[in-house]
């Protein structure tokens, strides 16, 4: 398999393996949708990483592959594409990526699925579709313009540049840089602190930062409104606020 699920202590850890590039073909893009739906239901993934491996995050769609596609193909592959990247993105569970060496075109474009993103010293991002007479077509456009702001994507999206790790903190593209060899760790440490909290809350949490940047702040407002009343009916509520009485700030232990 290109993609491949591994669990542990409550982190999943979706992992792209197509040496020597994780060039990201139709197989690995039907298979990455379909393990983010996996981690989506299961009970014992309450957080995820999406990891490259120790060389390289993703440089990229299968160049190859695509060149073969007419118009005709790709109007049908486009939305599958779009439709792979999306699982990633809603899952409704933090995910973290561990960026190593190249996250470029549709690797980039993973990486921004994420909610949080760590990035080795040497990891190189961008947009570089225009290179091809192309422009990023899964979700790159719109990920990467609500990250960094219009004017830093359309400088990437435009120039096809790749942006090295500190640039890349620099404009918000990555949130922390860090040595390679401490990359996946540091990671699924992320991870593993949001896999002990409360899954509802986090869920919540994640939905309503989420769906709010789409609509207006009335409409997110109610959308914050609705989640926050809904968690008074949890087991993890009780829990936390009983704690907290109790104890203390910070130590509960939620299911």
């Amino acid at each position: 398999m290109t993609v491949h699920l591994e669990v542990a202590d409550g982190v999943g850890t979706i992992c792209l393996d197509r040496p020597p590039m994780n060039a990201l073909d139709v197989a690995t893009q039907d298979r990455l949708r379909e393990l983010a739906e996996e981690a989506g239901r299961r009970d014992d993934v309450r957080a995820v990483v999406l990891w490259g491996g120790e060389k390289v995050f993703a440089a990229g769609a299968d160049i190859k592959e695509m060149q073969a596609m007419d118009h005709a193909a790709m109007v049908v592959r486009s939305k599958a594409l779009q439709d792979s990247f999306t699982a990633v993105a809603r899952l409704p569970k933090p995910v973290v990526a561990a960026v190593t060496g190249y996250a470029l075109g549709g690797g980039c474009e993973l990486a921004l699925c994420a909610d949080f993103r760590i990035a080795a010293e040497n990891a190189k991002l961008g947009q570089p579709e225009i290179l091809l007479g192309l422009i990023p077509g899964a979700g790159g456009t719109q990920r990467l313009a609500r990250l960094v702001g219009p004017s830093k994507a359309k400088d990437l999206i435009f120039t096809g540049r790749h942006v090295k790790a500190d640039e890349a903190l620099a404009i918000g593209l990555v949130d922390r840089v860090v040595p390679a060899d401490e990359v996946y760790a540091q990671a699924h440490a992320w991870a593993a602190r949001l896999a002990s909290g409360p899954a509802l809350a986090l869920r919540a949490a994640k939905e309503s930062v989420d769906a709010g940047l789409e609509t207006d702040i009335d409409t997110g407002l109610t959308i914050e409104r609705n989640w926050f009343a809904g968690l008074f009916a949890t087991e993890d509520r009780a829990i936390g606020m009983r704690s907290f009485v109790e104890e203390g700030p910070g130590k509960a232990k939620f299911l």
